[in-house]
């Protein structure tokens, strides 16, 4: 017994021994000596591994005695293996980078360096994997800088959007892979069209302000960058699954050959997400996919992407009156059972980015996206004449009006190319890169009678309305970066953007549209950088936008009295800093619009609202934010916003009812606030790792309050609000797969009653007293859901 008792306590002692084992070290650029902050650290056939930190070190904690072969593997740098006996001092792992072309040239053209005199920040993909268990992109980064989010059923999953510095979805320039995303006649971006397309990023670069020349819509407030998945080296699959409150569901496989024979690889991703909405009846039904082939030469990369989405959503687009908030935010003013928006939109990508020589490199990509859909309406005693019908006779009796269901349909084709040569001399002093491209819309639009009660003389699918748009936006652009001295840099951005948009037919309204216009733009930016060399980027620059009116702006506009294409000034000022446990920016922003567009209440010849120019607005602000490691545990982040946001003068126009005759009615307002731009947003994150693999993250959002119009009342207003999400993140490393990752994300924690989105209008109807008249404002909001949750697993091979 006693020998028996001996060797038990000698095995626990040897056990305790054999767990207290740490492998620790650090991953070092081979050619700068720079330290690679996120590579992969894998000890293989343990299951256990790590991830180099902002100082470009890792530890592996508990790993019992013996010989192991470390994998270390980075993105644009030769993975490698080697040999290790524990235990073991701290090694230095140096890794060189790749022999093969990167794919980092293929976004560089539309990019910032760390050089260029512009504000911007870059997720990356292991950011946005920690939130992305079913939400929109928009929804997944709204922690970022000067971000407001919003949904219109209450979930994040669905219709969404985002606000950059106040500037909504069709003034933010967005590309993929530096191919333009913005529909070309609303200039918006429909998220929804793109269901888990997160799963298939790897980075986005969010630049604020005009920021560089890019492809596309015109930058107006903000641009966003997204490059989809670059080249992994190694096979790899996953299978993720989340669920969540309202049944909501994500289900997605994806998978990857690897590098095959040093040279191609394939990449596909298959997702589904559902839901039922935080908003009564307000469902999803998103489908897509992402399919990716490339060939990696030691000088050429060829890429083919196709990918697409397919969504079908029950609408909610009314709103909430407010005299629903307080007992009844689920309520859907939409009952027909079919009152749905379905879409699919489908992105074909080729490109090709090359090296030639030392001095210079290529990109180019052809492009094509078809998209076609229709959403569905009931429509309740519409009159005959609206859909250019005759009046129905029966039994003597004419009848004038009935319900009917319509569907309003998109049917268009986007295709185009874009190009950038860059050229970098030897003795590193000049970055020259020309670039540019030439794109097409062609878009039809045309509604159609599904069902009448009473049909009179009309088949199902006829037209009540047909018209075409063809729009051609070319531009180029040549920046330059030059080294006066030392880690001083002078930035010049040249861009030259030319428009051709044609539109005939009849309009949803029946107003025949015919027309054409054409727009030259030139958009200049000037800027300095300057490297202190300890961490730190100091910049400021100058630049001008000029945008051209959006489809509406023709369409509900008299052809004679097309408004004035909008003009933006930006200066955008600041620091940048990256010095070991810590990192900050800071900076200065103004944003001086020239005829800016907004709805002033004014409407057409058929009643229907339209934009008009003010002379001259701005915002203007200072952005901060940055992130410090207290400890190997604790890790504090946040950011905060100031802001003015001013139009100088404007007149609204309010629909006076009371009148004999309908009339409208004017007011002139001066220094008021630009709707739906808060003078403070910021958010806070505290991220807390008690043990190895699990990490528990506190996400704070504080947004100010929002004007619903121009006027800057009171009573049409958003209210400031505050949320709290709570993030929990595990992961195990079996030997029988790579990773097991558990993610609980639970959001308003504390059920916060908010609306970050909503709209009003005001009219006049007549009073008690005769000849007297009141003043009627009706605001609509689009409430957020209470406290909700969303918990995944993901499984990793």
């Amino acid at each position: 017994m006693k020998s028996l008792l001996l060797t038990a306590i000698f095995s626990l002692v040897a056990i305790g021994a054999f767990a207290q084992n740490n492998v620790s070290g650090s991953i070092i650029d081979a050619e700068t000596g720079e330290e690679l902050i996120g590579a992969n650290v894998i000890l293989e056939g343990t299951g256990r591994g790590s991830t180099s930190d902002l100082q470009g070190d890792f530890h592996i904690r508990n790993v019992p005695s013996g010989t192991y072969q470390l994998k270390v593997s980075y993105i644009g740098y030769q993975t490698i293996r080697t040999e290790i006996e524990v235990p073991i001092e701290d090694v230095e792992i140096h890794l060189a980078p790749s022999t093969l072309l990167t794919e980092e040239f293929i976004v560089s053209a539309t990019r910032a360096s760390e050089t260029t005199p512009t504000t911007f920040q870059v997720i990356t993909n292991e950011e946005l994997d920690k939130n992305n268990l079913g939400q929109d992109l928009p929804i997944l980064l709204k922690y970022t800088p000067s971000v407001v989010t919003h949904s219109d059923a209450g979930a994040g999953i669905g219709y969404t959007g985002l606000r950059i510095r106040g500037s909504d979805q069709t003034r933010i320039n967005v590309t993929v892979n530096g191919i333009p995303l913005n529909d070309a006649e609303s200039h918006g971006v429909f998220w929804v069209n793109m269901p888990d397309f997160a799963s298939s990023v790897d980075n986005i670069q969010i630049q604020r302000g005009v920021g560089t020349s890019t492809n596309g819509a015109a930058t107006f407030g903000a641009s966003m960058n997204i490059q989809t998945d670059t080249k992994k080296e190694e096979a790899y699959g996953e299978v993720a699954n989340s669920f969540g409150s309202f049944n909501s569901w994500k289900h997605t496989v994806q998978a990857g050959t690897g590098l095959l024979n040093n040279r191609w690889t394939v990449d596909a991703r298959l997702s589904k997400i559902t839901s039922d909405g935080y908003v009564d009846r307000a469902f999803s039904d998103l489908k897509s996919y992402y399919l990716s082939g490339g060939y990696y030469g030691d000088d050429h990369v060829f890429k083919v992407n196709v990918f697409s989405g397919n969504e079908q959503t029950y609408q909610s687009w009314w709103g909430l009156p407010e005299s629903k908030l307080e007992n009844d935010r689920t309520d859907n003013y939409y009952t027909y059972e079919n009152e749905t928006d379905n879409y699919q939109q489908d992105h074909y990508q080729f490109i090709y980015t090359g090296k030639y020589g030392d001095n210079w490199k290529a990109n180019a990509a052809l492009h094509y996206t078809y998209g076609r859909g229709y959403y569905e309406q009931y429509r309740e005693d519409d009159d005959f004449s609206s859909y250019g019908l005759d009046p129905v006779v029966i039994g003597g009796e004419t009848i004038e009006s009935t319900d009917i269901i319509r569907r309003r349909w998109l049917d268009n084709d986007f295709y185009g190319g874009v190009f950038s040569f860059n050229y970098v001399s030897d003795d590193g002093l000049w970055d020259l890169i020309l670039g540019g491209g030439a794109n097409r819309y062609d878009g039809d639009h045309y509604g159609e009678i599904i069902w009448a009660r009473i049909a009179g003389d009309t088949d199902i699918r006829d037209r009540y309305y047909d018209n075409n748009a063809v729009k051609d936006d070319r531009n180029i652009y040549l920046k330059a970066t030059y080294e006066v001295k030392e880690r001083l840099y002078l930035f010049g951005d040249l861009q030259f953007r030319q428009i051709d948009y044609t539109f005939e037919g009849i309009n949803d309204d029946r107003r025949v549209l015919d027309g054409e216009e054409s727009y030259d733009f030139f958009n200049p930016k000037v800027g300095l950088s300057y490297e202190t060399g300890e961490g730190e980027t100091w910049y400021a620059s100058y630049a001008v936008a000029n945008r051209e009116p959006v489809r509406s702006d023709f369409t509900d506009n008299p052809i004679t009295e097309i408004p004035r294409p909008e003009r933006l000034n930006n200066v955008e000022a600041g620091i940048r800093a990256q010095k070991g446990n810590y990192s900050y920016n800071a900076n200065f922003y103004y944003m001086g619009y020239k005829d800016q567009l907004i709805l002033t209440g004014q409407i057409n010849d058929v009643g229907a609202y339209i934009r008009e120019n003010v002379e001259s607005s701005y915002r203007a602000g200072v952005e901060l934010n940055g992130a410090v490691r207290l400890s190997p545990a604790w890790t504090l982040g946040g950011n905060i916003a100031f802001s003015r946001n001013k139009i100088d003068e404007f007149t609204e126009y309010v629909d006076d009812y009371a009148a004999e005759e309908f009339q409208q009615e004017s007011f002139t307002y001066t220094d008021t606030e630009i709707a739906f731009s808060p003078s403070i947003v910021g958010s806070a994150t505290i991220d807390f790792k008690p043990v190895d693999n699990l990490e528990i993250s506190l996400l704070n959002k504080y947004v100010g309050d929002q004007y619903l119009d121009n006027t800057e009342n009171e009573n049409r207003k958003l209210d400031a609000y505050i949320t709290n999400d709570l993030r929990l993140s595990y992961t195990l490393r079996p030997r029988f797969v790579k990773a097991l990752e558990f993610n609980v994300k639970v959001n308003n924690l504390l059920d916060q009653e908010y609306e970050p989105n909503g709209y009003t209008f005001s009219y006049y109807v007549p009073g008690e007293s005769e000849g007297s008249r009141q003043l009627v404002t009706e605001n609509y909001y689009y409430p957020m859901a209470g406290i909700n949750f969303m918990a995944g697993v993901n499984v990793k091979f």
